[in-house]
């Protein structure tokens, strides 16, 4: 067993029996794969399967749904950074009480500081030729986009990524930071139900807007996504935004959006976008 994994289960089953958190959520191996499971009390012999999954899983919206049902239910996680920078969107948010989340942290990241990162993002995605010629660059930044598009060609290439969506609800699904109990792209005002492909471009723009100021650009929701509609980069144009009128960035701390800021006044400074 690697020294890392083992150091990993001694301390979940510390933790455990000391009663400083009431399930760990990790994952283990079936048949093969790494799945997320809960490890308690009750089943510590389960504990020498648990393993660090190179697959990615949103754990603390597992962690949120739990909470919801039991609100000082102790608990702890495997957490990747991207992990930790929702958990704190989460926290800012009242989702979760950091008092009863207790963090296992794991090297993954891509920076050129970290060794041994094995993040599911690491390398740069393919981009078709097709897809390069009429849609977006899986790889392109939005500043890119912006010094290199005019407004017209940017509209015309989302609109060809967005009329492949199949309207699954996975990026909503798989999202770490969307908890809303009542979700606007069900609402038959916004997005007409059983109606494919969803609304272009109405159900993605709600959903980025709903993004800003609150995705931790994990890419989980690129990831999940079955027509490859570059998400990711859809998410940080909207945050970009967010970023330049009030110098935000979402799961970086524990600091509130400036969307959660109700009745005060806010200064913000408008710059060019």
């Amino acid at each position: 067993m690697d020294i890392a994994i083992k150091t990993i289960i001694n301390d979940v089953q510390r933790q455990l029996l000391e009663n400083q958190v009431d399930i760990f959520l990790g994952y283990r191996k079936l048949d093969g794969h790494s799945i997320p499971h809960g490890y308690t009390r009750n089943n510590l012999e389960e504990l020498s399967g648990l393993c660090i999954s190179q697959n990615r899983y949103p754990l603390e919206k597992a962690a949120t749904r739990l909470a919801q049902k039991h609100p000082n239910l102790k608990i702890g996680l495997i957490a990747r950074d991207c992990n930790q920078r929702s958990l704190n969107v989460l926290y800012t948010w009242n989702q979760l009480n950091p008092d009863n989340i207790k963090t296992i942290g794991v090297n993954c990241c891509p920076s050129p500081v970290k060794d041994h990162g094995d993040c599911s993002y690491l390398e740069p995605r393919t981009t078709g030729p097709y897809k390069q010629e009429h849609g977006m660059d899986f790889n392109a930044s939005p500043k890119d986009l912006v010094d290199t598009m005019t407004s017209q060609d940017r509209f015309e290439r989302w609109m060809y990524e967005f009329n492949k969506c199949i309207k699954c609800y996975g990026c909503r699904n798989i999202c770490p930071v969307c908890f809303c109990k009542e979700c606007s792209l069900e609402h038959d005002g916004l997005v007409e139900p059983g109606v494919l492909p969803a609304e272009v471009p109405v159900f993605h723009l709600v959903r980025a807007t709903h993004m800003a100021g609150r995705c931790i650009d994990c890419g989980l929701c690129e990831d999940t996504c079955p027509a490859h509609i570059p998400l990711r980069l859809l998410y940080r144009e909207a945050n970009e935004i967010v970023s330049g009128i009030f110098n935000f960035q979402p799961g970086q701390d524990m600091e509130k959006s400036p969307f959660s800021i109700i009745g005060d006044t806010i200064e913000a400074q408008l710059t060019p976008l």
